[in-house]
């Protein structure tokens, strides 16, 4: 009988486990661990909305205050799980406290990749993970006007655009020849560099950082031409990590992940993990995925929550993300890597258009930009592993959804 649950990590998927276990009805207590001080909270608004003012510091939140104002739930913030004891089931925590579990979720999420080259540690650099991150940045916004982003990926070109329409100087720093490369096709990054580049972001593709410059703080930032471009402050963007530490400590199987089965398990039956820090079987794609997206993090939250008040409960879903740039909406179904051919459904030219992937006839991806209809439709079409004619995808007088394979 599970009577207790301890949840490790208090973000986004920390928060959706809390909200389905009460809808399950789960009579036992729960103990939920995080480090930062806030309740659990939404993170994509973090670079978007949150950083230009538009969404309240409330509003972030997954469940209000009194949504945890109950006698079966108990928050521990502030707090580093630093331990487990698998024989045991106990965890310890970074105040020392040994917390029994029957059931022990590591929503444990990832830190951002960090930059190792001089300069590295001046005031002035910053990267945006947390509500702390963003309220450092905005506070530069406010203050200074020329500002380099390291990064082109959503991260870097989100606060890119936040940053431009707040009428500052923006220079983005690229190592790869075209923004967003690891995630979508050449057709899609062309489209952003043009949208980037006529609002006056100046994009410096295929170049590297050799330094940061600067005495106390940062003044300019090295390109690996040697070029100096002046900076009063910096964002960095350049990818994120698994926190995977805590689970191959105890050793669990962590390959790329903390590696679980479609129910969100580890390999101890008592232990699962969901969100950013895991990686799971995924059978539309026949391998083993980590996804860095709300919609995985809140899916296996779910998957994980049901399974430990007795449903069989599996996770097998179309990935999907999104990133907000200026007025345009990117929405990306599926996962592009290894197609063999592209139909473009629309016209760019309209700023509503949307990119679809095949691989031997089958259709295992989309980018939509204004286009919430093919984002929506095609979702069902890539679950169904559906094989369409290239032809009928470029017509856009006929909807997704009407095609079969």
């Amino acid at each position: 009988m599970t009577d207790q649950i301890v949840i490790a990590g208090a973000g986004h998927a920390a928060g959706q486990v809390v909200a389905t276990l009460k809808q399950q009805k789960f009579a036992g207590s729960i103990i939920l661990i995080g480090e930062e001080p806030y309740l659990p909270y939404q993170r994509p608004p973090l670079s978007k909305k949150f950083l230009s003012g538009e969404m309240p510091p409330e509003r972030l939140y997954v469940k209000p205050a009194s949504f945890y104002d109950d006698p079966q739930i108990e928050l521990r913030l502030d707090t580093r799980v630093t331990s487990i004891d698998r024989n045991e089931r106990r965890i310890m925590t970074s105040t020392d406290d040994g917390i029994h579990y029957d059931k022990l979720i590591l929503a444990l999420g990832s830190r951002v990749r960090r930059m190792a080259v001089p300069g590295a540690e001046l005031a002035g650099i910053h990267y945006l993970r947390e509500i702390a991150d963003v309220d450092a940045i905005r506070a530069e916004m406010e203050q200074y006007e020329n500002l380099v982003i390291v990064g082109a990926g959503y991260i870097g070109l989100e606060v890119a655009a936040v940053a431009k329409q707040a009428g500052l100087n923006v220079t983005v720093v690229e190592m790869a020849e075209r923004v967003m490369s690891r995630v979508v096709s050449t057709e899609i990054s062309d489209f952003y560099q043009i949208e980037h580049a006529d609002r006056g972001v100046n994009l410096r593709l295929a170049t590297g950082i050799s330094a940061f410059r600067g005495t106390d703080r940062i003044e300019s930032v090295e390109t690996s031409d040697g070029e100096q471009i002046a900076a009063d402050f910096v964002v960095v963007g350049v990818g994120i990590l698994p926190n995977t530490e805590l689970a191959a400590d105890a050793g669990l199987v962590v390959d790329n992940g903390i590696v679980v089965d479609d129910h969100c398990q580890t390999s101890d039956p008592d232990i699962y993990a969901i969100g950013d820090c895991s990686a799971h079987p995924n059978a539309i794609y026949d391998r083993q995925l980590r996804l860095e997206s709300v919609q995985n993090a809140l899916e296996q939250a779910k998957t994980a929550a049901s399974n430990i008040c007795g449903k069989d409960a599996h996770y097998d879903e179309v990935p999907w993300f999104w990133s907000d740039q200026y007025d345009l909406k990117l929405q990306i179904a599926g996962l592009s890597e290894g197609y063999d051919a592209v139909v473009i459904r629309g016209n760019p030219a309209d700023r509503s258009f949307a990119c679809l992937y095949l691989r031997d006839g089958v259709l295992i991806a989309t980018d939509a930009v204004n286009a919430p209809r093919e984002f929506v439709q095609s979702k069902a079409l890539i679950a169904a592993r559906a094989r369409v004619d290239s032809e009928k995808l470029s017509d856009s007088s006929v909807q997704l959804k009407e095609m079969t394979g």
